[in-house]
């Protein structure tokens, strides 16, 4: 220190070193023994300082100083494994013996680069084995410990060899012989750990970080097992880069399909599962749409409406409630007469179609707007009479069996056409499409209790 900042006060020494200040007079006395030529300047300004043109040599460093040199730019973690006042000693050693030149570069390097592990948005994951598990790896000996994993059984005991310790993304890793095998273990996931005096066997040839990047190659192509067909926004997909594991985005960008004129794709993103699917893709919101697997739409219509339930009380932008109120003849006249004030415009991406028919009874019309699907052999506009599952047909349906001509409205056009419920073969096709990419037609047909939902196709006339 003296030589690196010139003259120091006994208090400034013993403050730096936390030490008293008696141990700091015992220790210049030592110095001055040893031959190293050290003197005091006594008043107010005086101090401790060494004879001009005396360097220490870098042999003044220990063993475990040296070592601690490679996490010299990583403070932080080696803090973590037990070695932040080791590695401050040599920090210290190390400056000191730089000529001026190198010494004031060295400064100027520590004073603007700083390197901080950790990523974005996560807490510091508790890793009281951690000093532990570098001790073994240090030592070349074994250790036995109780380990967390995602599995059942989930706690067991494992002795190991330990071969090294990486620091990924703010978590630490042991990596370790365990039997014939060498994998990773999460540190944090370490529920006890003790050594063992049995010396560890390292393989001939080991690298750590040639396994650790084998590892973890290996690792990102195999977790994820499934995938999802995805329908979702150019500007989704954008964002997915920021938000999701990088190969998940990488795949899914590399899979997506060109944007049709409304900004829509369709691309395929890898998954773990369907619900670590449904985790992620929530966060894209309303910009992406599931089209497979069913199971995982299926969770999502779950989801959708759990939220409209919960946020039944909230209008929208424009002042509508997000759930039918109680009265649907007044919902179904507020919705024609939006969807007929703008030829549909406001309807925006939502399958909707408006359906008149001839009552079978009093002859009037009556409207009622619908979802609709196209048929997958041709353009046929198709309509089905699920009724949320009721076990009667709807009054429409019933309607329009009487009187198969009907009137259509899309957005931005009108049309007469003939309807003509699907039968045999065609109906089987069509209907089993429908439930897959629709999975809660399936289950009103479930609530239906027997009844067979009728599928309309609406085919213009002329």
């Amino acid at each position: 220190m003296l030589q690196t900042r010139g003259r120091m006060t006994a208090q400034a020494i013993a403050d730096e070193l936390e030490v008293s200040v008696r141990t700091v007079y015992r220790d210049v006395e030592s110095l001055g023994a040893a031959g190293v030529p050290i003197y005091a300047d006594r008043g107010p300004t005086g101090g401790y300082q060494l004879l001009d043109g005396y360097r220490t040599r870098l042999t003044g460093m220990t063993s475990d100083e040296a070592g601690s040199l490679y996490l010299a730019a990583m403070p932080g973690p080696a803090a973590e494994l037990g070695l932040g006042s080791v590695l401050a000693a040599a920090q210290l050693k190390l400056r000191a013996s730089l000529p001026g030149e190198l010494a004031e570069r060295a400064d100027r390097v520590r004073e603007r680069f700083y390197l901080d592990a950790p990523g974005w948005f996560r807490a510091d994951e508790p890793t009281p084995y951690l000093s532990a598990v570098a001790d073994a790896v240090w030592s070349g000996r074994q250790m036995e410990i109780r380990y967390r994993r995602w599995k059942a059984p989930r706690e067991v005991t494992r002795t190991l060899d330990p071969l090294g310790v990486v620091l990924k993304a703010g978590r630490w890793y042991l990596v370790a012989g365990s039997g014939t095998r060498t994998t990773t273990y999460r540190v944090t996931n370490i529920l006890s750990a003790s050594l063992l005096s049995t010396p560890v066997v390292r393989p001939d040839g080991f690298d750590l970080a040639a396994f650790w990047r084998e590892w973890t190659s290996r690792y990102e192509q195999s977790v994820y097992r499934l995938s999802a067909t995805v329908r979702m926004t150019a500007a989704a997909l954008e964002r997915m880069a920021f938000v999701f594991p990088p190969e998940m985005s990488r795949q899914a960008r590399a899979a997506a399909s060109p944007p049709d004129s409304s900004g829509w794709l369709v691309t395929t993103v890898p998954i773990e599962s369907v619900r670590h699917g449904h985790i992620e893709l929530l966060k894209l919101g309303d910009a992406a749409e599931v089209l497979a697997p069913p199971e995982l739409r299926a969770l999502f219509a779950r989801t959708a409406r759990g939220l409209a339930a919960l946020y039944s009380d909230l209008p929208d932008e424009r002042g509508y409630f997000m759930t039918m109120p109680d009265d649907q003849l007044a919902y179904n006249r507020q919705l024609i007469a939006e969807f007929r004030a703008d030829g549909g415009a406001s309807m925006g991406n939502r399958p909707l179609l408006l359906l008149t028919t001839r009552g079978r009874r009093s002859g009037a019309e009556r409207t009622s707007p619908m979802m609709y699907v196209r048929a997958a052999s041709d353009d046929r506009l198709l309509v089905i009479a699920s009724n949320a599952g009721a076990a009667q047909h709807p009054a429409w349906y019933l309607n329009l069996t009487a009187t198969p001509e009907v009137t259509v409205e899309l957005p931005g056009s009108r049309f007469s056409a003939a309807a003509a419920p699907l039968t045999g073969a065609d109906y089987d096709r069509e209907w089993s499409i429908i439930k897959e990419k629709f999975p809660f037609f399936a289950e009103h047909e479930q609530k239906a209790a027997g009844r067979r939902i009728p599928v309309v196709a609406l085919t213009p006339e002329g």
